[in-house]
Parts: C-alpha cells; sequence; structure tokens
C-alpha cells in the first residue's frame, strides 16, 4: 500500500517510510536536530502509521508500526519507539526516549530526555514526567535522569513523576499524584506526596460491570479501551 503525504506537509531526505503511511497536512517528518544537516540522520516511520496534522518527528529516532500521532505532538531525535504506541495532540517527547509496544500517551503529555516506558505503559492527560534534580546546577546535563515506568505502569491524568524514579510493573498511579520515591509492582498510589493506598488487583469497578477491571491485564492479555 502506497504511503499518502499531504502536499503541505514537509518530508525530509533520509525518511523511511513503510507502507500504507499517512503524512497529514504541515506535518513534518525528519526535522534535523541542531548541529545537523538535512538527511544525515535516518528516520524510521513503519508500516500504518498515522502521523496528523502539525506532529513533527525529529531525524534520527525509529518508530515501529501504526504509530498514531495526535495534532501537535512532537517526537524528538534518537528516540525507539515500539509497535503500537499512540502520542497525543501537543503532547511532548524529547530526545534519547524509549518507549515500548502499546504505550499510550494522552493528549499533553511531558516526557524528558532519558525516560523509559516500557510495554503497555498508559499516561493520562497532562502527566508531567521530569529528569532534573537540581535544573540551575552548572552541572545539570551531567545527572540528566528520566523516570523508568516499567511494563503495564499506569498513570493518571495530571500527575507529576519527579526523575530518577521507577514505576514498578503494572502500578496504578492516581490523578493529580506526585512521586517522589520509587513505586513498587502492582501498587495503587495517589496524594502528593503519593502514598500507597492497596494493590492494584483489590480494585474494584463501583457499577458492578466486572469483577477486577484490571485482572485481564495483571494475567498479560490487555485489552485496549
Amino acid at each position: 500500500m502506497v504511503s499518502a503525504i499531504h502536499p503541505t506537509a514537509v518530508v525530509y531526505p533520509n525518511v523511511h517510510l513503510g507502507d500504507g503511511v499517512c503524512i497529514a497536512e504541515f506535518a513534518i517528518v525528519g526535522t534535523p536536530p541542531l548541529g545537523t544537516a538535512p538527511g544525515d540522520l535516518p528516520t524510521v516511520i513503519g508500516d500504518g502509521a498515522t502521523v496528523r496534522s502539525h506532529a513533527v518527528i525529529y531525524a534520527g529516532t525509529s518508530i515501529g508500526q501504526r504509530l498514531q500521532t495526535g495534532h501537535g505532538a512532537l517526537l524528538r531525535e534518537h528516540c525507539q519507539v515500539g509497535d503500537d504506541v499512540s502520542i497525543g495532540s501537543h503532547s511532548v517527547v524529547e530526545h534519547h526516549v524509549t518507549m515500548g509496544n502499546r504505550v499510550r500517551l494522552h493528549s499533553g503529555v511531558f516526557v524528558p530526555e532519558y525516560s523509559l516506558l516500557e510495554d503497555d505503559v498508559w499516561l493520562g492527560p497532562h502527566v508531567a514526567l521530569t529528569n532534573a534534580l537540581h535544573p540551575r546546577c552548572p552541572l545539570v546535563k551531567r545527572c540528566l535522569r528520566g523516570p523508568r515506568l516499567r511494563r503495564g505502569a499506569m498513570v493518571g491524568a495530571n500527575s507529576t513523576i519527579l526523575p530518577d524514579i521507577e514505576i514498578g510493573a503494572h502500578a496504578l498511579i492516581g490523578a493529580g499524584t506526585v512521586i517522589v520515591e520509587d513505586v513498587p509492582p502492582h501498587a495503587v498510589v495517589v496524594g502528593n506526596p503519593g502514598r500507597i493506598l492497596k494493590d492494584i488487583e483489590e480494585l474494584r469497578c463501583r457499577y458492578g460491570l466486572i469483577d477486577s477491571p484490571y485482572g485481564s491485564f495483571l494475567a498479560g492479555s490487555p485489552e485496549d479501551e
């Protein structure tokens, strides 16, 4: 299937598009980072991707199959992105970020440099990850460390994760929580600063539609909502 590139989109040299890729109005793919020329770095986007209007993807990034971006999303250079990833409208993913398969970023999410998001991580609207412990320190660039979100971790809307924090597999961070220390696997954490409330397996559906809202997810067969 031939890729579809809108006439107003900009696709730089050395961009490699898979089959059936759609590049929408005013999107830019392969933007050269500072200090490089157009085409210096390869950019790879796998089959079936949709890059919506005004999204920008920098050169030197490699993306798997079936990427979905929202409008105005930004993905910087030297990122490794897996299959079936969704980056919501006006979200920003800085350089040197690694994302696994089926990662979901809702609108307005910020992911800083050197962050790790493993398979099936889910970030709600306006989640902010951070990577600088002392932003005005003259040596700050020597110790930038983004959070590490392990497989299936979920972070609710408007939460903040401080630098060099590990969120354990299948942990659930409630909306508006500020995470200041590592979170163990399966923990439900809420508040500012975040505190452990219960285990995710203890959660029940308030509407009685299902016994365990995350039962199938914890069993390793997450379903798209």
